[in-house]
């Protein structure tokens, strides 16, 4: 991926809406090049899909958070495929480190967040985790911010 292809995906970021020409501008090369560099992201899966994001959508699962989890032996695809099933994740991520595992959660309630942790932390290999609680998000890629 060189410069171009970069600041075009930190355009998309901000607004995946924005016309081939806002973007031509923006990058200062042609609506064609715009037009061909998208296309070879998505064909290559750099770029897997776009999304709008609502003005309520943080309100809408006010406990959000991340679980960093440590894993005994082997079993980190086995705990990956099951956390995968948790309706409360919103993306698991695997690190190096301390911590084989980083979930981003997201619930209604506390007590929602309790039970999410109280099955997790009953999954079979998970040795530790520790959670933080999102208190405030002031920059997101998911979309911009007022």
């Amino acid at each position: 991926m060189n410069k171009i292809d970069q600041t075009l995906i930190s355009a998309l970021r901000q607004n995946a809406r924005a016309s081939v020409t806002e973007l031509s501008h923006r990058l200062g090369v042609s609506r064609t090049t715009i037009r061909t560099r998208i296309d070879k992201l998505q064909e290559s899966g750099k770029v897997v899909g776009f999304t709008v994001v609502l003005e309520g959508d943080d309100d809408d699962q006010p406990v959000r958070g991340v679980t960093m989890i440590e894993i005994e032996g082997k079993g980190n695809d086995a705990i990956v495929k099951r956390l995968s099933g948790f309706s409360e994740i919103q993306a698991i991520h695997t690190t190096n480190g301390r911590w084989d595992c980083v979930v981003e959660f997201a619930t209604q309630t506390l007590g929602e967040l309790d039970d999410f942790l109280k099955r997790l932390r009953l999954i079979e290999g998970v040795a530790n985790s520790e959670t933080s609680l999102y208190l405030a998000t002031v920059r997101s890629s998911r979309g911009a911010r007022r």
